[in-house]
């Protein structure tokens, strides 16, 4: 139970949100919907709403995906540590 719950609080770092925040404006600056994301990545709509509202948490490789989508380095979603 404890370790469930380390999961969940993960998310709401600094550090996460700052990783979900530059998720949507890079779709945004790619002048994407939610839509064409998820079928450019073969996913459904509500995948890239999950990974965009953190429900979902990104492992890298859907990070790199979506990096190579928005012609962003992997680095732009990461803060400065």
């Amino acid at each position: 139970m404890e370790h469930a719950r380390q999961r969940r609080s993960a998310i709401h770092t600094r550090e996460y949100q700052f990783l979900l925040k530059q998720l949507r404006q890079a779709r945004s600056e790619a002048g994407l919907t939610q839509v064409q994301v998820a079928k450019a990545l073969g996913h459904r709509q509500s995948y890239v709403t999950k990974c965009e509202l953190g429900e979902r948490r990104l492992d890298p490789i859907d990070l790199l995906r979506f990096a190579r989508l928005y012609k962003k380095p992997v680095a732009y979603f990461l803060p400065k540590m």
